[in-house]
């Protein structure tokens, strides 16, 4: 009998988890409230200012969507939620329902399509390395013997590990567990390199004691396209979510909200990052679409 109870129980929540997933905007609507996934030290696109309060590029591009969705549905008001993240947890957090909407640093790829959706690419990235400005490093060769961090739960080493520049050079790996984290092993010369996507070194770099210190450095490992990650299986939300990213690539809105972010003194140290629009997020804005980074190594 406990047996029949239990697999009617393994059945009662498999059958639960895809209706509960699939409709988020009843979820919101039924609520008033929504669940947004940040990051704590994800450079400009997602970082917080300590007390709960959280900003950046995507978490300003999310409160814009939310805003758009609130009035789609006919809500007074919409309670946001704030759920920290990070990259070993963000993708199950979407997954059963704890964040509704993740708005941080994280790169779309065809493996994580298997387990999650993605919103319309808003920022595509470059992965690079930082060192210090001291250290003489400034290609990947130089790594030899060295030592490389990054932080738990990103692709960045193996991209190292995989450009041609790599080839039989041996470094030895040391991983942070999160952004701020792994700039710390930088900055306290555990590790010679700082090996992630180009604006979250920039902005750990800004925040930095001595920002002229550190510089960025060395052979473009991967151009990967950022964007906002939602639950899987859901085409009303996703179509919310992407209909409202359009309008403001549309306007001109998101060009303006990347200024404020990249371009313009930023909180809490009021430093500028200094990073323009690549070219490759501009053709994004002008040319919406949902690609993964598979699609961009083709090219």
């Amino acid at each position: 009998m406990k047996s029949m109870i239990s697999l009617c129980a393994v059945a009662a929540l498999l059958a639960f988890g895809p209706a509960h997933a699939a409709d988020t905007l009843k979820k919101i609507k039924d609520s008033g409230s929504v669940t947004m996934g940040v990051r704590e030290s994800s450079g400009a696109l997602s970082y917080t200012l300590g007390d709960g309060k959280y900003v950046g590029y995507h978490v300003e591009l999310c409160r814009h969507v939310l805003a758009d969705i609130q009035k789609q549905l006919g809500l007074a008001r919409l309670d946001i939620k704030y759920q920290p993240v990070t990259s070993q947890n963000r993708i199950p957090l979407v997954q059963n329902g704890t964040v509704d909407i993740e708005c941080g640093s994280t790169t779309n790829s065809a493996a994580r399509a298997r387990d999650v959706a993605f919103a319309l690419t808003t920022y595509v990235e470059e992965v690079r390395m930082a060192v210090r400005a001291n250290s003489g490093i400034t290609s990947i060769a130089q790594l030899a013997g060295k030592t490389v961090a990054t932080t738990t739960g990103t692709t960045s080493v193996q991209l190292l590990r995989k450009h041609e520049r790599a080839s039989g050079i041996e470094f030895k790996e040391l991983f942070g567990k999160d952004h701020a984290d792994s700039f710390l092993l930088l900055e306290s010369g555990r590790a010679d390199a700082f090996v992630m996507d180009g604006q979250i070194l920039a902005g750990n770099i800004s925040k930095s004691k001595n920002p002229a210190d550190y510089k960025i450095v060395g052979e473009v490992l991967s151009v990967e396209p950022i964007a906002i990650m939602i639950r899987k299986d859901d085409p009303a939300f996703k179509k919310a979510v992407d209909d409202s990213i359009a309008a403001m690539m549309k306007s001109g809105a998101i060009a303006k909200l990347y200024d404020q972010w990249f371009m313009q003194p930023i909180p809490p140290l009021n430093r500028a990052l200094g990073l323009p629009a690549s070219e490759a997020t501009r053709y994004a804005w002008a040319h919406p679409n949902d690609k993964p980074v598979e699609d961009y190594l083709k090219k």
